[in-house]
């Protein structure tokens, strides 16, 4: 098993504890005029308290703890026990990281296509039921499962997961916009449709740059999504004809939004069904296939991000959702992606989920054990998280057919296939559709989505120098990655710190 013990010595960071946030107003600034270095380069204060200092001997990269740490003053008799939920086996890193912590793990996906990964990982249970009662803590790995956490935690279950309320959030565009207006959160003008025929309509009256995005389950395909680059709209009228021939019956309502110019910025936080915990994350998704934003659509194929302080980007966006998330008693992480231009913030989407593979990333940032960390949120306890000062990147490794799906072709070109490591690696690489047999890494599953490889810096090109140096130590025959993860930071954090978005 790999552990997170061996970060080089002049990239370690220093710990610094964050606390939950108070009821009273806005989580204070964790960045101060002294504490800030150079522009772009975020340093978290404030400084260290009495007790948050790591124990003696665990390293600041990640702690390795053989005995769980309890979050009162009385010791458990046992190590905590973990009960994964996932529907298309998508947690099984956060999960293995938590094994080796020291807690107990058992893991169910429920699509039985996708039930040999992470075999050899953490153990696996054909039925979830039959473990809800052993687990002391749930984990829902992804939305649409809001209904069944609201019941567990009315059986007074210590649930991480969504809620029916932050499924809408994220699965009904509209509903979403209007709770972000609602909340005094500034949008972008926008306009929904259960009609092709009636959205070209409306583009042939009034001309103008827009971004198609479909609602509900559809907006999970991400090739359907098209940002329109004329002035006029014609590119936009000449794409829904096409959607209206080939995806009428997959595509039941979609959203046309104002095309806004800007930098792309996704501000995303922990919530402990009471408050925000801080740090805030502040990431860059990569989303397209190829360098330079290239190619189709595919969820992500990289991301670049830091954990900051209480910023404007924080308070005018993530921070205004913080009474309803309390009133639902949300428990996870929740994401708004944004455009940030000189006139202002413009929210585009929640994701009130971990993200993919926004999760892994953090799983590089945080030095917190992470059984303290999903405990705490899901008993809604105050919660001390600690990460990494600087930079991270994460690399997606993915092989033929992703981004689509397409079975046969995985079988052809992937399946089974061994990942073969130069030399021997253990930290930074983050197993997706992978299963661990007799010690090799082979993979499994049906969409070709396989690793993710991160890496950590005191400047993003340290990051980006990390995570590219691990990448090359990896061999999969028909591999492939973008090589320009972290690259926008340069102009994009230059514009935000001209604009005051990060102050």
């Amino acid at each position: 098993m790999y552990t997170k013990n061996n970060l080089p010595t002049a990239l370690q960071p220093r710990y610094v504890p964050y606390t939950m946030s108070t009821r009273n107003g806005p989580p204070p600034s964790l960045v101060t005029p002294s504490s800030a270095s150079e522009p772009g380069q975020p340093v978290p204060e404030p400084a260290p308290q009495p007790g948050a200092e790591p124990p003696a001997g665990v390293s600041p990269t990640a702690p390795t703890v053989s005995t769980p740490v309890t979050m009162s003053s009385s010791r458990e008799p046992r190590p905590r026990r973990f009960l994964f939920i996932s529907k298309w086996g998508l947690i099984h890193d956060l999960a293995w990281e938590v094994r080796k912590e020291g807690s107990e793990v058992r893991y169910h996906i429920m699509m039985k296509s996708e039930r040999e990964v992470a075999e050899g990982f953490v153990d696996k249970v054909d039925r979830w039921e039959d473990s809800k009662d052993w687990a002391d803590v749930i984990v829902f790995d992804d939305c649409e499962f809001g209904a069944l956490a609201d019941r567990l935690r009315a059986d007074g279950k210590a649930v991480v997961g969504g809620t029916s309320y932050t499924d809408k959030l994220e699965m009904d565009r509209e509903f979403g916009q209007e709770e972000m207006r609602t909340a005094g959160i500034t949008i972008l003008p926008r306009w929904e449709f259960d009609s092709f025929d009636a959205a070209i309509a409306f583009i042939k009256s009034t001309p103008g740059r827009y971004v198609v995005k479909p609602s509900g389950r559809a907006q999970n395909e991400k090739v359907l999504s098209f940002v329109g680059q004329e002035e006029d709209g014609l590119d936009v009228l000449t794409m829904l004809e096409h959607y209206k021939k080939g995806w009428g019956g997959k595509i039941k309502s979609f959203q046309l939004q104002k095309y806004a110019s800007g930098v792309e910025v996704a501000m995303g936080a922990f919530f402990n069904g009471t408050d925000f915990l801080h740090p805030v994350f502040v990431n860059f998704e990569h989303k397209r296939m190829f360098n330079d934003d290239i190619g189709p659509q595919t969820g992500e194929m990289g991301t670049s991000g830091f954990w900051h302080g209480s910023s404007m980007l924080f308070q005018q966006t993530l921070f205004k959702m913080r009474d309803r998330l309390a009133a639902v008693r949300y428990t996870g992480y929740i994401d708004i992606n944004c455009i940030a231009n000189s006139r202002g913030i413009y929210p585009l989407e929640f994701t009130c989920r971990f993200g993919y593979p926004t999760i892994n990333l953090q799983i590089e940032g945080v030095l917190s054990r992470w059984s303290d960390v999903l405990t705490g949120m899901a008993r809604g306890t105050p919660v001390t998280l600690r990460a990494k000062r600087g930079f991270q990147i994460c690399v997606v490794i993915a092989v033929p057919p992703f981004p689509f799906l397409d079975s046969d072709a995985f079988r052809k070109f992937s399946e089974d296939a061994v990942v073969i490591f130069r030399k021997p690696m253990n930290e930074g690489i983050h197993p997706c559709d992978i299963r661990l047999v007799d010690g090799d890494w082979r993979l499994t599953g049906n969409s070709g989505y396989v690793m993710v490889v991160t890496g950590s810096g005191s400047t993003m090109d340290d990051a980006r120098r990390e995570a590219y140096n691990r990448v090359k130590n990896i061999i999969i025959p028909n591999m492939f990655y973008r090589t320009d993860i972290g690259e926008r930071w340069h102009r994009d954090g230059d514009l935000l710190q001209t604009w005051g978005y990060l102050l």
